[in-house]
């Protein structure tokens, strides 16, 4: 059973494939700077922010849903920046062929996650809160 959004298969495939682009990306011309390099990392990483927010809108399926599909939006966007990096050579093709074949599967799993989003939504039974002391002495007061 999955509890947190980090031990999804797709957040896994999505986390390590921008970490691979934030390595890759670091050889990268400096002029590409604030166009590229950001753009794609940018995107990169907006996939995992957009799963992850995606784990804690199950509850609201449309929501859910709408996060998931602007995860695969970024990834989308992030192949776009492959091949523009493939087409400058900042990536060879071997590279670049398999960055966009993580994001192509990271899209896949998201549809299919979204073509089944009523397996992942709806009120939890399991997911308690934890037995916390909430003391007012912690709190700062606005004076």
């Amino acid at each position: 059973m999955v509890t947190d959004f980090k031990e999804l298969r797709i957040y896994k495939l999505a986390f390590e494939a921008a970490k691979e682009l934030q390595e890759q990306s670091r050889e990268w011309p400096r002029s590409e700077r604030y166009a590229m390099v950001d753009q794609i990392r940018r995107s990169s990483r907006s996939v995992c922010a957009n799963i992850a927010e995606a784990w804690f809108k199950r509850r609201y399926p449309d929501h859910f849903v709408n996060k998931l599909s602007d995860a695969s939006s970024e990834a989308a966007e992030t192949i776009v920046w492959i091949g523009f990096a493939q087409e400058y050579d900042y990536l060879d093709a071997e590279q670049a062929a398999e960055l966009e074949k993580k994001y192509r599967q990271t899209i896949g799993g998201l549809v299919k996650i979204m073509n089944n989003s009523d397996r992942w939504c709806g009120p939890s039974t399991t997911i308690e809160e934890s037995d916390l002391d909430y003391e007012s002495s912690n709190l700062q007061e606005n004076s």
